[in-house]
C-alpha cells in the first residue's frame, strides 16, 4: 500500500465553512397582498420561497421579479407554485 495521509479534522473544518447556509424555505401565498417589498427582503435574507398561486403568476409577481432576476436569483412557476431562489441557490428542472 502506498503512503497516503488524510487529516479529516482538517477536510471537516473546511466542509464547515462551506455549507454556512443561512435561510429557509419560507411558504406563502401570491394573491397580491403580500407587498413585493416583503418577498425582496426574504429573498435578500437567502431564503427559499415557495409559493401558492392565486391568479396571474405574470401580474402577481411584476412587483419583485425583475429585481429577482437581476441580482442572480431564479423564478421558476410549476404545477401553480412559484419558486424563488436567491442568488447561488439554482433549481434544477432536469428532471421535468
Amino acid at each position: 500500500m502506498s503512503d497516503f495521509d488524510l487529516d479529516l479534522r482538517t477536510v471537516e473544518e473546511h466542509i464547515d465553512e462551506e455549507l454556512d447556509i443561512e435561510g429557509s424555505i419560507i411558504l406563502g401565498m401570491l394573491d397580491g397582498t403580500t407587498p413585493p417589498e416583503e418577498w425582496l427582503e426574504a429573498i435578500s435574507k437567502g431564503n427559499v420561497l415557495v409559493l401558492n398561486v392565486e391568479g396571474d403568476v405574470n401580474e402577481l409577481a411584476s412587483g419583485f421579479a425583475r429585481d429577482i432576476k437581476e441580482s442572480g436569483g431564479n423564478l421558476v412557476h410549476f404545477r401553480g407554485f412559484l419558486l424563488v431562489t436567491p442568488p447561488g441557490v439554482d433549481v434544477s428542472t432536469d428532471r421535468l
